[in-house]
């Protein structure tokens, strides 16, 4: 008998997967997680039925939260990153030689636990002793931490459950306080074919906070419609004023020199929703 995982990602739209075995199912303090192993996608994390990450193509996202902001920020020393508990944004921060420091702040710990344990590839890097894992409220460690950080990532849920306050003006906000005078965040902010007010609201709240906001998008098949945006906030620096030519290759799979600016020109259809 084959066993298919199932994601509803709209009342009437879904993708599926076949599953080869399921490896864990718990319900924790904050949410229901699952990780499963599927045919297509490899080992998967699955948070209230929600993917977050495959072994497959857990690299474009990790890749697009983490250096878009790195190289635009000149010395990025101290990184946060809120959520991620996988630890794959934290592994790619790690390629920047400048930081010296990279906190994560992950509510769940299941969620650190179980990458750790099932998703060694992704999760590799978070015993590094650059890093420093606190399992806490983001949104609180935020507003407790004020002009601590150069970047600033949230590589959250999407808006329910414990990461709805993470779409707020107040935590971009407490975003922007916590960032030094030349500090960046990014997010990511979902899809444009099922989520475009979610878009458009954050969009207009981080407008209303930093100076400088662009939009910029990656393909990852796994997540609703296979087209992710995500939206930096910087202070003082504009990442299409970045000279790609002196941007170092680094062992990537999906970013690129070449990417960093392109990754910003978005659909017109997208372009509209934040005009």
């Amino acid at each position: 008998m084959e066993l298919w995982y199932t994601e509803k990602q709209t009342e009437d739209f879904g993708i599926t997967a076949k599953i080869k075995e399921t490896l864990v199912t718990e319900k924790t303090d904050f949410q229901d997680l699952a990780m499963i192993d599927t045919a297509e996608w490899g080992r998967m994390l699955v948070l209230d039925g929600m993917v977050m990450t495959t072994v497959r193509d857990e690299f474009v996202y990790h890749e697009m939260v983490a250096h878009p902001a790195l190289f635009t920020h000149p010395n990025p020393k101290h990184v946060l990153v809120v959520g991620g508990g996988d630890g794959g944004v934290i592994r790619e921060v790690l390629k920047h030689p400048n930081v010296e420091k990279a906190v994560l702040v992950e509510i769940d710990g299941k969620v650190i636990e179980y990458s750790k344990k099932y998703l060694p590839e992704i999760a590799g890097e978070l015993d590094n002793p650059r890093v420093q894992v606190i399992v806490n409220d983001g949104y609180m460690h935020i507003h407790d931490h004020k002009n601590t950080y150069d970047v600033i990532m949230v590589d959250s849920t999407e808006p329910v459950g414990p990461a709805v306050e993470l779409f707020t003006r107040g935590f971009y906000q407490g975003i922007y306080e916590a960032l030094k005078e030349d500090g960046i965040f990014v997010a990511q902010t979902d899809n444009p074919w099922f989520k475009a007010d979610l878009i458009r609201t954050v969009n207009r709240d981080v407008r209303e906070i930093f100076p400088i906001v662009r939009v910029y998008g990656a393909n990852i098949p796994t997540y609703p419609s296979g087209l992710w945006t995500f939206t930096l906030g910087s202070k003082t620096h504009d990442p299409l004023q970045v000279d790609e030519t002196k941007i170092p290759e680094i062992d990537t799979k999906y970013y690129s020199p070449r990417l960093h600016k392109a990754a910003f020109a978005l659909p017109k259809f997208v372009e509209d929703l934040i005009k």
